[in-house]
């Protein structure tokens, strides 16, 4: 009997109940405008998770699909108008291959969302425009993408000026010779003349370094000027004073200093004779927390973008207090030891100058190459494995090679340098010696024996093309190979040294293409061979 009656239902009216189908009408129509209204009127609010699959692939082109893997820490973030996936914290995935902005087009800005992992079970989006549409989480979306144009940042303006300094530097080799006023760079000294004088040039254009201000003298902007580690002084001094390559805007700058004295730490922080490293560490340590604390350019690069400059022999200890300054950060040292981590990648071989006076006067001159007699010279103390190996087979055994431990009363060390056509320069304790630069101010031919030294800008000089480099080994053949050297290479060779050794003075105020300026053109281009960005990015060029 009821089975009859629903039949009814869909079985055609007879005439006398029209009034019956009217009723109906009349019920069903404000119903239908009611839902119409509601549908118009209510807010078109909707969420997307976009997710990359691990191989990089979304669902077509340019738009996201949604995954079925969702890892327990997942976060559902609606922000600004943006929404992203948190990626699943059980797998590594490419950065720029997952990480992509995609704008909602709501027209209202909701607080982020945070969602359990229960409530992931059961999450259904809504999609706009859609009446009782949802879409769970094993189905998928494609969105269109909105891209931001990138606003250029002060580090991107510095880093495209690099970038044209690179390409200038590149296409100088293939260029003609530029005309300078005060020097041109020329000749086999060079391993290319062309591409230095650009690089310099372009250093000379657009390098900033600035100089941190924390610190007190004397371990902080202070150092030795009339000693063996005078450079560190001289340098230190010369940076707080320069007004052309010196920023006080650390937006501006290129690198950063770290103006310590590793000389003076020793003298005023080591405890003499304790063997104890732990002060100095301690001080390196402390400073380093300080900038990078006040300052975000540390951690913006781990130090890559920062120098340091040292000529005491535990400069290359003192760097590695902090592991990512001995480890990123150029290292200008006197000891420039590939044994004890020097890398000649990243950091820079500087000259030890012993400047007793602090300045050049009487240090610089010398006879011709036909009138220099003594074949060879050294006179010196004896320390390190080397000297002694040099003393025993030298001292006293030859009148064409002068070995000396102490030099003979009356006889004037410089004058013997003078005399001579080359002038030996064995490493001591440690690799560098300030005979080298003695020797090029003399217009003496330097000979270097040592093991795992990396002579001064060795990045833009050939050494071999002025000097002489004598293996340990080959020490009792010493006069050999120096007499197997014809008199018109020699003669060559000491004409690239007077030459070459404009490099090597030191001059206040500095001077061009002088040993300041070529310091700081070797860490210039360290800096050229990295790229720094602001996401904490640094890219080896």
């Amino acid at each position: 009997m009821n089975g009859d009656r629903f039949k009814n239902c869909f079985l055609p009216t007879p005439a006398g109940s029209s009034s019956t189908a009217i009723k109906l009408l009349i019920i069903t129509v404000p119903l239908i405008l009611v839902s119409f209204v509601i549908f118009v009127l209510v807010p078109r609010n909707s969420r997307y998770w976009v997710y990359v699959s691990p191989s990089g692939n979304s669902s077509t082109g340019n738009f996201g699909a949604v995954s079925e893997e969702v890892s327990t820490a997942a976060e559902a973030v609606a922000v600004s108008g943006e929404a992203t996936l948190n990626r699943s914290t059980n797998k590594s995935l490419d950065v720029e291959a997952q990480v992509m902005e995609i704008h909602e087009f709501d027209e209202t800005k909701e607080a982020s969302l945070n969602i359990t992992t229960n409530e992931l079970n059961n999450l259904n989006i809504s999609v706009t425009g859609v009446p009782n549409a949802t879409i769970s989480l094993n189905e998928s979306i494609s969105l269109p993408l909105k891209r931001n144009r990138r606003v250029r940042t002060k580090l991107d303006k510095l880093e495209a000026g690099l970038q044209r300094a690179r390409a200038a530097i590149k296409d100088a080799k293939n260029s003609s010779q530029l005309l300078d006023p005060d020097y041109v760079p020329i000749g086999p000294m060079y391993w290319d003349a062309k591409a230095f004088h650009r690089s310099h040039m372009e250093m000379e254009k657009q390098f900033k370094v600035f100089v941190y201000k924390e610190g007190e003298p004397p371990v902080f902007h202070d150092g030795p000027c009339k000693s063996i580690y005078s450079m560190e002084g001289n340098f230190i001094y010369q940076m707080d004073v320069n007004t052309k390559f010196r920023t006080n805007d650390p937006e501006k700058a290129h690198v950063f200093y770290l103006p310590f004295s590793v000389a003076k730490m020793v003298r005023f922080v080591y405890l003499r004779d304790s063997r104890d490293f732990g002060p100095i560490r301690r001080t390196v340590i402390d400073y380093v927390n300080v900038v990078s604390e006040k300052y975000p350019y540390w951690n913006r690069s781990l130090g890559a973008d920062h120098f340091m400059l040292a000529c005491h022999d535990w400069g290359p200890k003192a760097s590695f207090s902090n592991p990512y300054l001995g480890k990123n950060s150029i290292r200008a040292l006197c000891n420039a030891n590939t044994s004890e981590k020097f890398n000649p990648v990243k950091d820079v071989s500087i000259p030890e100058m012993n400047l007793r006076t602090g300045k050049l006067t009487g240090l610089i001159g010398g006879p011709s190459a036909s009138r220099r007699p003594i074949l060879a010279f050294f006179a010196g103390g004896v320390h390190g494995p080397i000297r002694p190996i040099l003393l025993e087979h030298w001292e006293g055994k030859d009148d064409e090679i002068k070995v000396h431990k102490y030099l003979p009363q009356g006889i004037n060390y410089y004058e013997m340098m003078r005399s001579s056509k080359y002038c030996l320069c064995p490493s001591g304790y440690e690799v560098a010696s300030p005979r080298i630069v003695e020797a090029l101010y003399n217009g003496c031919v330097p000979v270097l024996i040592s093991k795992s030294y990396v002579p001064p800008f060795s990045d833009v000089l050939r050494w071999k093309s002025f000097s002489v480099v004598v293996s340990v080994e080959d020490i009792p053949r010493l006069k050999e190979i120096l007499m197997k050297i014809s008199s018109r290479q020699y003669i060559r060779m000491q004409r690239r040294v007077l030459q070459v050794r404009r490099h090597f003075e030191f001059h206040s105020p500095p001077k061009r293409f002088d040993v300041f300026h070529m310091i700081l053109h070797s860490i210039w281009l360290r800096r050229l061979n990295v790229r720094v960005s602001d996401g904490n990015d640094v890219m080896p060029n």
